[in-house]
């Protein structure tokens, strides 16, 4: 799914608070960080499958009320917190909404055993020719 800011901005909303990172007394001052809130059941830009795989993927994500969070306070600017934070929400659904490939389950060639088999005994044949008899 092609995810752009216009549609998601109409459907995330902002909390801002005062950041606790550099700044200076502009730390005290401006509410510069920002946390968004994305509803992923209530959004109409998913269909219900890809509501359900989003639920799945971003289950350790959700609020208690059931919503995505990003927080962002590494800018001094609201602004740019808001930018990041959402560059940060459509990156983390789009791997949300990647379907892994299932794995095809594949079998050692008969001819990498028999190489392998073949240079274990060349080994021990080695090892072998090594020792010197003791019991004598």
């Amino acid at each position: 799914m092609n995810l752009n800011k216009a549609d998601l901005q109409k459907v995330i909303t902002y909390k801002t608070s005062r950041s606790g990172g550099k700044g200076g007394q502009n730390v005290n001052k401006v509410s510069s960080k920002v946390e968004l809130l994305f509803d992923v059941a209530g959004s109409e830009l998913f269909t219900d499958e890809e509501k359900l795989l989003l639920a799945d993927k971003l289950q350790n994500r959700l609020n208690k009320d059931g919503l995505v969070q990003v927080i962002c306070d590494e800018e001094r600017s609201q602004y740019l917190n808001k930018e990041k934070a959402i560059e940060r929400l459509i990156a983390l659904l789009g791997r949300a909404l990647q379907v892994q490939k299932v794995r095809k389950p594949t079998k050692v060639s008969k001819a990498a055993k028999a190489a392998r088999l073949d240079s274990k005994k060349k080994q021990s044949v080695k090892k072998e020719n090594r020792r010197t008899d003791h019991d004598d």
